[in-house]
Parts: C-alpha cells; sequence; structure tokens
C-alpha cells in the first residue's frame, strides 16, 4: 500500500511500531545545525524543555536567549537579529507564538521578509489535557495569511528533522508547525524531503485524500480500511509544505480521482481544507469535502479522545468518504 518510492515505514501499521514526538525532531535537529551554522541562535519564552531546546542551550549557551514569558519582544528581537546577519530560531507553544505575537511576526519579522524561523510547538490537539485554552487550531490561518511567510507541517519526527533542516536554507521567514504527542512514524531517515514538494504516500484511483501534518497517519489508517472492507482505492498525499503549496501533485490527484477530501487537525475555516478549495476551485472544480475541526473550541482529553471527539481520527473519515461516495 505505502509508496516504497519515498522509503517509508513498511512497518507503520504494526502495532509495536516505534512512537517518537515532532518536538523530539526538533530538538535533534537544532542540536545538530547548531554545530554546523554559528549564525543560530535560539530564543525560548519560558518553554525550553518543553519546546526541547535545553540542549541546544548546554553546548551552545552564549547562542540561546531566554526572553521570559514575553513573546512579543521575542518576535522583535529575532527580526533584529535576523536583520543583523544571524539565523534566529524563535520557540514556543504554538498557542502563544504565533498567536501572541502575530502582529510583531506580521510587521518586524514578514514585512522586513526577515529571516526568522519561527516554531510552534504543541499544535492541534497534542496538547489536549491542558484543555481547550492550549490547542492551537487556527495557527495555520494565521500563518498562511501573511506575505513572505513559508508554512510547514510536518508529518512526525523524521519529516520535522528533515523540514528543519530545509528552513535554514531558505532567506526568509518560516513558520513550522510541530506536534508534542509521539506519534507513528510515517517517513524514515532516507525518506527525501523538499520545501514546496507535495508527496503521494499511497497511490489509488477512487478517490484522493489531501492531508498535512501528523493526522496523515489516520488518512493511512482509513485508507486501508476503505480498501480492505470496501473495496475503495484511496489515494493519499501529503503535503507538509502548506505555503507555497504544490498546485500540480493537487490537480494531477483530482483529475484522477474526481473526488476529494481533505484532512487537518485544525479549523476547517481558513486552514488547509481551505488551501486545497482555493486550487480546486480556481484550477480543476471537483467534489470535495474539508474534515477538521468544524467551528468550534477544543477541551481537555487526551490525544486520542480529542481525535475522536472531533471527528479527524481514522474511522470518521472512512465514514465521511463512504457518504460523499453515494451522493449523486
Amino acid at each position: 500500500m505505502l509508496n516504497k518510492a519515498l522509503n517509508l515505514n513498511q512497518d507503520l501499521f504494526l502495532e509495536d511500531t516505534e512512537l517518537k514526538s515532532g518536538r523530539d525532531g526538533f530538538g535533534d535537529a537544532i542540536l545538530k545545525l547548531g554545530g554546523a551554522h554559528p549564525e543560530i541562535v535560539v530564543l525560548s519564552a519560558d518553554l525550553e524543555e518543553s519546546v526541547r531546546v535545553s540542549d541546544f542551550k548546554k553546548n551552545f549557551p552564549d547562542r540561546f536567549v531566554e526572553v521570559g514569558i514575553a513573546e512579543q519582544n521575542m518576535a522583535s528581537i529575532a527580526a533584529g537579529m535576523a536583520l543583523s546577519g544571524m539565523i534566529p530560531f524563535i520557540t514556543s507553544h504554538a498557542v502563544f507564538s504565533p498567536y501572541g505575537n502575530w502582529s510583531q511576526i506580521r510587521l518586524s519579522v514578514c514585512f522586513s521578509n526577515a529571516n526568522v524561523k519561527i516554531v510552534g510547538s504543541h499544535s492541534g490537539f497534542s496538547n489536549g489535557p491542558d484543555g481547550g485554552s492550549a490547542e492551537s487550531l487556527e495557527d495555520v490561518a494565521l500563518a498562511r495569511v501573511l506575505p513572505n511567510l513559508v508554512v510547514l507541517s510536518p508529518i512526525d519526527y523524521w519529516q520535522t528533522r528533515r523540514a528543519i533542516e530545509a528552513a535554514v536554507k531558505i532567506n526568509g521567514p518560516v513558520y513550522i508547525r510541530v506536534c508534542k504527542e509521539p506519534t507513528k512514524q510515517i517517513t524514515t531517515e532516507k525518506t527525501p524531503f523538499e520545501i514546496g514538494a507535495g508527496y503521494v504516500l499511497a497511490e489509488g484511483n477512487d478517490m484522493t485524500i489531501f492531508t498535512t501534518g501528523v493526522i496523515a497517519y489516520e488518512a493511512l489508517e482509513a485508507a486501508k480500511v476503505l480498501k480492505a472492507a470496501h473495496k475503495v482505492d484511496a489515494e493519499v498525499i501529503s503535503l507538509p509544505t502548506i505555503k507555497p503549496i504544490d498546485k500540480k501533485i493537487i490537480v494531477d490527484s483530482a483529475k484522477k480521482t474526481g473526488k476529494c477530501v481533505s484532512l487537518e487537525e485544525h479549523q476547517i475555516n481558513a486552514g488547509f481544507g481551505s488551501a486545497i478549495s482555493e486550487i480546486l476551485a480556481e484550477e480543476f472544480p471537483v467534489i470535495n469535502r474539508r474534515i477538521g475541526v468544524n467551528d468550534t473550541f477544543g477541551e481537555s482529553g487526551s490525544y486520542k479522545e480529542l481525535k475522536d471527539k472531533y471527528q479527524i481520527s481514522a474511522h470518521h473519515v472512512i465514514n465521511t468518504i463512504l457518504r460523499m461516495l453515494k451522493e449523486k
């Protein structure tokens, strides 16, 4: 089922397959990059352990800045550093950055096209036990509207590492959406990653599931069950770059299958699903459904419970697709 050309994890669906978090991928990547790039600096808003930059601080104390609970100042300081030739990473939970410092990111970072990398950890429902106020379900909408800002949403630990490495090579602002929850590893160390590229995780002919971020596992699980139990051959396309998005792979798959859904761990309004819908409406109108959080806030619960409650887990995806396929 999985696209072997991408060197994906062929043990993905085994119960005992390894679980790792995106935030650990960021921590490991930034530590490695810190040794190779003396211009990299890391700024923390009193969450260094939570976002996995403690090892960077220990190894490069002169390139670590603790700004305290002051996300607005963090973004402004980073803009100045970037315009002085450094590559600053500003790190926090996504509900604090880019939410609380959106104005500073807009004007100081994006308006100046400053080379700042914004890491928003604990995205989606991955901070579920802390409740609805701590769950970042609107950050993609906030980020993708800003000019000059690249928006990345990697699907697991290894792709987070690749995304951080790729972001350093871009001279301009980048937002990287990172998951707290340990999840199954879809990719491997050998899986390719390129900013701006989408990837066919599983080929199919009957319909397309577009997805981004760690919720991609639910899309693959849904595709597996659809094929085995319902004889529906679903194509699963991951778009870890939400902006600039890979229009060609979206349109090509829509032309191939004629029916599409988008799956995201985010509000369906103005997020990833909206980006897919905009492209399809302009380039190749087809039957299209958005699956995500539908105009509501979250609540306290485990990651698994919240995915199920807000109907973005695999069996909800399956039900949506089966209903869609029955429509005339």
